[in-house]
C-alpha cells in the first residue's frame, strides 16, 4: 500500500461540494474489487474476469474499491489537483499551455473555451495533463515541489489499479494474464497521463444556448480510463435504451471504462462507452467541479487491430471498426488524429441518428452526442 511522503509540502485545501440531495436516474454499476488480487487464484481471477466483461458488455463502466489509496491519501491528491488552478496566474498558465491541435498531445494546460460545445458556446474547463513520467516537460513553479506525489501517484494507478484491469480484460478474453499488460509499458514510449480537471459554472445564456451539456457525448481515445470519484453529479453514460444516466459518486471508489482502443484490440468486447458531461443538479451549481484523472494510453507503436488469437473473438466473431487488420492504425497515429481534432474541427450532422454529428478520423466514423 503506498505511503504519503513525509516531506510534503503544505498546500492549500481544497474543499469539495456537498453530496447531491436531488434524486437522479443512477446507472447501475458492477462494483470490482481488487483488493486481494495479488493473492487470487487464477481460478477466482477468472471468474472476477467474467463479472468485468458482463459490466463492459451491459453497462460500459464500473467502479473498482479496494485499490489501496485511503481516504486521507484520496484528499490530498484533490489538493494537489486543484495546485495548477489556484495557485498558478493566467500569465504562468500561458507559458505551459499544450498545442493538442499541433502536436496531438494534451501535456500541459488545455485552458478554458478551446473546445466549442453546441450553440456558439465554448468550454468552461481547464486541464492539466502530465505525462505519466512526470519529467518529461516543464512545470508551473507551483506544481514543482508536489511532482514527487504525482509521480507516486501515476505510478500507483498504473502498478495497482490498471494492472488488475488489463489482466482481468485479458483473461476476459480468454488470453494470456499479461497480453495487454504487455502494450502498457510503464517505461515504453506512451502518452498515458494523469489529467487535473476543473469545471467552473457557467452563465445562464451560455446553459440555454447549448441546453446544459458542458461536454457533448463522446467516446475516450485511449484504452482505459480511470476515474477518482468526486461528488459533483455531472457524468452521464448513453446507456444501451438510447437513454442518459447519471453516474454516482462513491467515496474514495474509482470509475473505470474503456476507450476507441481497447474496444478495437477487443475486436468489440469491451466497446468504448459515450458518456457525457452536464450542468449539475441545482444544489451543486455553485460550486467548481475538481477531477482527477488517469487515461492509459497503449504504447505507441501497438497497432489497434483485434487480438484475433482469443478463443472468445474466434467463437462470437470481431466487431471491426476496420475491414482489414493492416489498415488499422498505431496507438500513436489514433491518439494524434483524435487529439488533434476533438472540439477544432467542423462536426456534420449525422443522416441516420438525430442529435449525433460525425467526423471521420483514420477511416473511421467518430460520433458525437448532443
Amino acid at each position: 500500500m503506498p505511503s504519503l511522503i513525509t516531506t510534503s509540502p503544505q498546500i492549500p485545501h481544497y474543499e469539495p461540494a456537498p453530496v447531491t440531495a436531488e434524486a437522479l436516474d443512477y446507472a447501475d454499476l458492477a462494483i470490482i474489487d481488487v483488493g486481494g488480487f495479488k493473492d487470487s487464484t487464477l481460478e477466482e481471477r477468472v471468474e472476477l474476469a467474467s463479472h468485468l466483461r458482463k459490466a463492459m458488455s451491459t453497462q460500459g463502466f464500473f467502479y473498482v474499491v479496494g485499490h489501496g489509496y485511503s481516504k486521507e491519501q484520496m484528499e490530498r491528491m484533490f489538493d494537489i489537483a486543484d495546485v495548477p488552478f489556484s495557485q498558478v496566474s493566467d500569465e504562468e498558465k500561458q507559458k505551459y499551455v499544450a498545442s493538442p491541435k499541433q502536436t496531438g498531445s494534451y501535456q500541459g494546460y488545455k485552458l478554458r473555451e478551446y473546445w466549442h460545445i453546441d450553440g456558439g458556446v465554448r468550454d468552461q474547463v481547464e486541464n492539466y495533463n502530465i505525462n505519466h513520467h512526470v519529467t518529461r516537460r516543464g512545470h508551473p513553479e507551483a506544481v514543482r515541489p508536489v511532482l514527487p506525489e504525482i509521480s507516486q501517484f501515476a505510478r500507483h494507478s498504473h502498478l495497482n489499479v490498471l494492472d488488475p484491469i488489463l489482466r482481468l480484460m485479458a483473461l476476459g478474453l480468454e488470453l494470456p494474464e499479461d497480453t495487454l499488460l504487455n502494450v502498457h509499458g510503464w517505461d515504453k514510449e506512451s502518452e498515458t497521463y494523469v489529467r487535473f480537471m476543473k469545471y467552473y459554472p457557467r452563465n445562464t445564456e451560455d446553459e440555454e444556448k447549448s441546453k446544459g451539456v458542458w461536454l457533448k457525448g463522446h467516446t475516450d481515445f485511449g484504452t482505459v480510463t480511470i476515474l477518482y470519484s468526486q461528488p459533483v453529479a455531472a457524468l452521464q453514460i448513453l446507456t444501451h435504451d438510447g437513454s442518459w444516466k447519471w453516474i454516482k459518486h462513491i467515496d474514495n471508489a474509482i470509475v473505470v471504462n474503456a476507450g476507441d482502443a481497447m474496444e478495437f484490440l477487443s475486436g468489440g468486447i469491451y466497446p468504448a462507452t459515450v458518456h457525457r458531461v452536464i450542468q449539475p443538479p441545482s444544489d451543486q451549481r455553485q460550486y467548481t467541479r475538481l477531477g482527477l484523472f488517469y487515461f492509459a494510453i497503449a504504447d505507441e507503436e501497438v497497432k489497434l487491430a483485434p487480438l484475433n488469437a482469443s478463443p472468445l473473438l474466434q467463437r462470437e466473431g470481431i466487431k471491426r471498426r476496420f475491414e482489414k487488420d493492416e489498415e488499422a492504425p498505431s496507438m500513436g497515429e489514433w491518439r494524434k488524429a483524435r487529439t488533434s481534432a476533438y472540439g477544432q474541427t467542423a462536426l456534420t450532422k449525422s443522416n441516420k441518428q438525430e442529435g449525433i454529428e460525425e467526423e471521420m478520423i483514420n477511416g473511421v466514423v467518430v460520433k458525437h452526442y448532443n
